[in-house]
């Protein structure tokens, strides 16, 4: 089944989800780690995760009693394809993302201050 574009840049248009995927270029990790950093409620991490997965961006699974997260760069590849349709954007490259995503996170982290 083909990503769904609309739902894939609807999911990164969130800070939250943003911060997620960056961290989860480093590793996969428990969804209560996954949750550590930011100052809101499990569930509410959780509901971010559910729209990542849902684009495919990451994965889901337990292991014993622990969900476990995980980056599914793949799935970014319709939207790289998509893109790249301008002209504008060379192949979709993580190392790229990481330096977008990390440039645009403190991009945002400036303006609340």
């Amino acid at each position: 089944m083909a990503p769904d574009l609309d739902l894939i840049f609807a999911a990164l248009g969130d800070p939250t989800r943003r911060a997620i995927l960056v961290m989860l270029l480093e590793d996969d990790m428990a969804v209560t780690d996954v949750a550590e950093p930011f100052a809101m409620s499990l569930a509410a991490v959780s509901k971010h995760l559910t729209i990542l997965t849902r684009a495919g961006l990451i994965a889901q699974e337990k292991r014993g009693r622990v969900k476990w997260c995980k980056l599914d760069p793949d799935a970014m590849r319709a939207a790289s394809v998509w893109m790249q349709g301008f002209g504008q954007f060379e192949a979709f490259d993580l190392d790229g993302l990481e330096r977008f995503l990390a440039h645009e996170l403190r991009d945002d982290g400036d303006a609340t201050a």
